[in-house]
């Protein structure tokens, strides 16, 4: 099924991960403009786990009606901090403020998949991780940022959890690939059970 699935999405991680796992792919953007949905579903009330899921189901959606007979797969993650939705550091210094607000507490993060074939959702899943951040200096938070902020800017929190990121904290709980952005292991069962991959 060579170039019979598309991934919603420009991520170089995802796309990372599905090669890895021996899944052939498009990657393609949904181009969904995902503050306004994001904040439109804030409004509203819906939970982070809620949104990261209507943005992955929009993205798979939205390329299914133009790809009725590709397998779709739309992602999306969001990240929760004392009951608010987070989003990535606009510049250096606000990803410094960010770090210092997340030091010492837990954060979260809500990774959704969505697979969409002929128009219809035909799988989603949604994975969780729980991330605790040591108790970091100012000192060491400066000089991280300063050292990483190439590689981190447009990562959600600020830090690579396959990279040096993981030196920012003392436990994680849940699913690792969710923190990457996509639940890997639950999507290759799908594509398995769906004789899309065969082991």
């Amino acid at each position: 099924m060579t170039n019979g699935i598309i991934l919603a999405s420009k991520s170089q991680i995802r796309s990372a991960l599905l090669l890895k796992a021996g899944v052939e792919f498009i990657a393609m953007e949904a181009a969904i403009d995902e503050n306004e949905v994001k904040s439109s579903y804030v409004n509203e009330g819906y939970s982070a786990r809620d949104i990261a899921d209507v943005l992955a189901d929009m993205k798979a959606k939205k390329l299914s009606y133009k790809y009725p007979d590709k397998l779709i797969i739309g992602c999306d993650q969001i990240m929760e901090y004392n009951g608010r939705i987070l989003s990535k550091a606009e510049n250096h210094i606000d990803l410094v403020d960010q770090l210092k607000t997340l030091r010492n507490n837990n954060h979260k993060f809500y990774s959704a998949c969505v697979v969409y074939f002929a128009n219809k959702p035909e799988w989603r899943f949604i994975g969780s991780a729980t991330m605790t951040m040591r108790n970091l200096s100012d000192e060491y938070i400066s000089k991280y940022v300063d050292a990483n902020w190439n590689e981190v800017k447009y990562c959600v929190g600020g830090y690579q959890i396959e990279n040096c990121g993981i030196s920012l904290f003392s436990k994680i709980n849940g699913d690792y690939f969710s923190i990457l952005g996509l639940p890997i292991i639950q999507l290759i069962d799908h594509l398995l059970n769906r004789g899309v991959l065969k082991h």
